[in-house]
């Protein structure tokens, strides 16, 4: 295996494309080609494409690794190597021609993840890093924000599982909601941790994601100087449904309000 600089590199080179494959098609796009995965989670022709792109060319990278990927177009076994994908976060994003939306890209080595590749694409934004290499944007280093809670943008997403997460949603906004600096909620888990990693989000909170939607931008904070761990405060989040990524000064004010009953 190369060195993992040169892998993340290569893995940008994949995104971009896998980016251009989707701008072009937003172009043309039309709401009728949209299939419903679960009540209010969509899926394309295009992100099935796209990660048919991504699939094929990460192969020929490393052949030897398996895969875990959002439409399930390749899998894994034991591989010592596994790259997790998620060739277009945000689709809803997408479909309504919403920004951002993203293509991510991670690689993991048993229980830790070494590559981490957020491609930003109406932004035209590559986000990056490799472990120990620290954290980029189109070869620009970044790194994470210094704000305390009461001047803290956060990010709150809504994930689709509605009924289970509603209590906590209203709870977290009711607790920071006039005490923080403002939140908001932009529709992309991927883009979320990157704008924690770049300093323009202080925090970003969310459950009942899934691998492909956190992997890359969870190593892209923690390179960033930033700390990423789940809900319930466990720095080992890779097997699970969420995700809490902050800059660190605000950690614990949001692990308390989660934990609030």
């Amino acid at each position: 295996m190369e060195n993992l600089e040169t892998i993340t590199r290569l893995v940008c080179q994949v995104a971009r494309e896998a980016g251009s494959y989707i701008r072009k098609e937003r172009a043309s796009f039309s709401v009728e080609k949209v299939e419903r995965k679960h009540a209010h989670d969509y899926v394309s022709y295009v992100d099935k494409g796209s990660e048919q792109m991504i699939v094929k060319a990460l192969r020929k990278l490393l052949p030897e690794a398996g895969f875990i990927t959002e439409e399930g177009s390749a899998g894994h076994t034991d591989e010592q190597y596994v790259w997790v994908v998620d060739p277009l976060d945000g689709t809803t994003n997408f479909i309504h021609g919403f920004a951002p939306y993203a293509v991510s890209i991670a690689l993991c080595k048993g229980r830790q993840i070494v590559v981490g590749v957020v491609y930003e694409i109406v932004g035209d934004e590559c986000f990056y890093a490799w472990q120990g290499g620290g954290a980029w944007v189109n070869g620009q280093p970044i790194h994470v924000g210094k704000s305390e809670i009461n001047d803290a943008l956060l990010c709150l997403q809504l994930p689709y599982n509605s009924d289970a997460y509603k209590p906590v949603i209203t709870r977290l906004i009711n607790h920071f909601y006039g005490n923080v600096g403002s939140i908001r909620m932009i529709g992309s888990a991927a883009i979320a941790l990157c704008y924690v990693a770049a300093g323009r989000l202080d925090a970003y909170a969310e459950r009942y994601i899934g691998q492909w939607d956190y992997m890359a931008g969870a190593l892209i904070v923690m390179e960033a100087g930033g700390c990423v761990t789940n809900y319930e405060g466990d720095d080992y989040f890779m097997e699970g449904d969420s995700v809490i990524a902050t800059n660190g000064v605000v950690h614990q004010d949001l692990m308390s309000a989660i934990r609030e009953r």
